[in-house]
């Protein structure tokens, strides 16, 4: 038996199985990684994030002792486990006589710093590797814009198509445009075509059990007997192959739609497998545009360029601002919003129906594609002038593919607005015609879609103008937000006080709404 020297910790988002560490065995080398409270509660996230990710990490983990390397394997039951990551490590150095540490690179400031301490504190030599995960490096967006104030996605997203020569002829982008964006907001009206989607059935009710007795807080609902996520590689390819077949023909036109009765309309579904490195970004990106070339009868440009631009753009943008504006970030709210998120945001009970659907959808499947959260949830709360930071918990807690450095991004600055337009170039926000638009939510309304005053109107509508004359101080020379103001500025003075009685009473009575 080989003495072990080395501790190298593995964290429950770096599930990373094509990782260099894992290239080779060697028994002088032991991975550890653990379940821990101060991961599960630091927001109160979906039952289905928690069991998803130990479900995740408990694979991986059998995996890894498959291949012959040696695991140390902390489960959140486990009487020995301290509950913090500091606390293990030092008792696993002293248990094992480790003499020296290595990490990967967390995604997460927060845990930068605790590991960054932990290293301190185990008072042996240390070291810090890439999760080889992400096609961009943490500074290299802030390089890229340096001496700029705001960030644009668009001529970022633009270089990475060039440097990783994604979607390119010679120096310039397949099809003549970068981005066709303007060609995929359609309303789905045929819901016959929507796919049957591949959705695994992991019996995961031990773990949940476990859960249940460790009393770690949580919010929404599980059947941990059929459990719809990804828990290994080989379900998330799964996934991924059936909407390359099956979704991708359409994701481009209609990934802005939303359908009451379906949640999973032409999404992937495959952010969790991503965010917890299951699967490799690059690797994605290359299967889709090969599939496309082979497949262009019946997929067009517009198609895979959106979901292309959805990981090597967005994505890799987010994660990019996150580490150029952290810690910062974290608190910036730039319209000084005060008030606190509204109960039926925790039970989906309320009388807007698009609110009550997104929300109750959310809580039953811990998922929201990316205009549910934009458009409707986050649109709400911003317009509602609730305190960013209570939305930040409650997207990173809802959510199974929100991890810190992807979610408080787009809330703060894609959704909220909150950093003052670093990320977005205008606040995302809209009356109801906009949902009605995109989806079917207001045909089964108790408010009208089409009322801005009186006891049914949408309260959308009333919360748009009183925003926009609330900060119009702010806004009001975003050359974006021209022509809201010129509309605003033609409504009778009359009709404006109106508009903006309603919304205040709409406002302090948030709760009932």
């Amino acid at each position: 038996m080989h003495s072990i020297k080395s501790l190298r910790l593995v964290l429950g988002d770096q599930l990373n199985r094509h990782h260099s560490w894992f290239k080779e065995t060697d028994d002088t080398v032991l991975y550890c990684m653990m379940e821990v409270r101060s991961e599960s509660e630091y927001v109160k996230h979906h039952i289905q994030k928690i069991v998803g990710i130990f479900g995740a990490m408990r694979d991986f983990a059998n995996a890894l002792k498959k291949q012959g390397h040696r695991v140390h394997y902390l489960k959140i039951s486990d009487r020995n486990n301290k509950q913090s990551f500091v606390a293990n490590l030092l008792e696993i150095k002293e248990q094992y006589g480790i003499q020296d540490f290595a990490y990967q690179e967390p995604d997460e400031y927060r845990l930068d710093m605790v590991l960054k301490s932990a290293a301190n504190e185990l008072g042996i030599p240390s070291k810090v590797h890439s999760t080889q995960h992400f096609l961009t490096q943490r500074d290299e967006l802030q390089v890229f814009f340096e001496g700029k104030k705001t960030y644009l996605m668009e001529s970022f997203y633009r270089s990475q198509r060039k440097k990783h020569k994604i979607l390119m002829d010679a120096a310039k982008p397949v099809g003549g445009k970068w981005n066709y964006d303007v060609e995929n907001r359609k309303k789905l009206k045929d819901l016959s075509i929507i796919p049957e989607h591949k959705i695994p059935k992991n019996n995961i009710m031990p773990i949940y059990d476990e859960v249940i007795n460790a009393n770690l807080p949580f919010i929404g609902s599980i059947d941990a007997n059929n459990f719809i996520w990804p828990i290994n590689p080989i379900q998330a390819e799964d996934i991924f192959d059936t909407f390359l077949q099956t979704q991708l023909p359409f994701f481009g036109t209609y990934q802005d739609t939303m359908v009451q009765s379906n949640w999973m309309l032409f999404h992937s579904r495959i952010s969790f497998a991503l965010n917890t490195k299951m699967l490799n970004p690059f690797h994605i990106i290359q299967r889709a545009e090969k599939h496309w070339k082979e497949n262009q009868e019946k997929i067009s440009i517009a198609q895979v360029e959106g979901f292309i631009r959805q990981i090597l753009g967005w994505r890799e943008y987010m994660r990019g601002v996150y580490w150029a504006q952290m810690p910062s970030y974290a608190n910036k709210n730039y319209f000084y919003h005060t008030r606190t998120l509204p109960n039926y945001f925790w039970s989906g009970d309320t009388k807007m129906n698009c609110i009550g659907t997104v929300v109750n959808q959310s809580l039953e499947n811990a998922y929201a594609h990316h205009i549910q959260r934009l458009m409707v949830t986050g649109n709400f709360l911003l317009m509602a002038g609730v305190n960013p930071s209570y939305v930040d918990e409650w997207y990173l807690g809802i959510y199974i593919d929100a991890f810190e450095w992807v979610e408080i991004t787009n809330t703060r600055g894609m959704s909220q607005f909150a950093d003052g337009g670093i990320v977005a170039t205008k606040p995302y926000i809209s009356t109801a015609s906009y949902i009605n638009k995109m989806g079917d939510y207001c045909a089964n309304c108790q408010y009208d879609k089409n009322e801005k005053t009186g006891p049914k109107a949408c309260p959308f509508n009333s919360l748009y103008w009183n925003f926009l004359d609330q900060n119009k101080e702010k806004l009001q020379n975003n050359p974006r937000m021209a022509m809201m103001y010129r509309v605003w500025g033609k409504f009778s003075v009359h009709d404006q006080q109106n508009i903006l009685s309603q919304a205040e009473y709409y406002l302090d009575h948030l709760e009932e709404l």
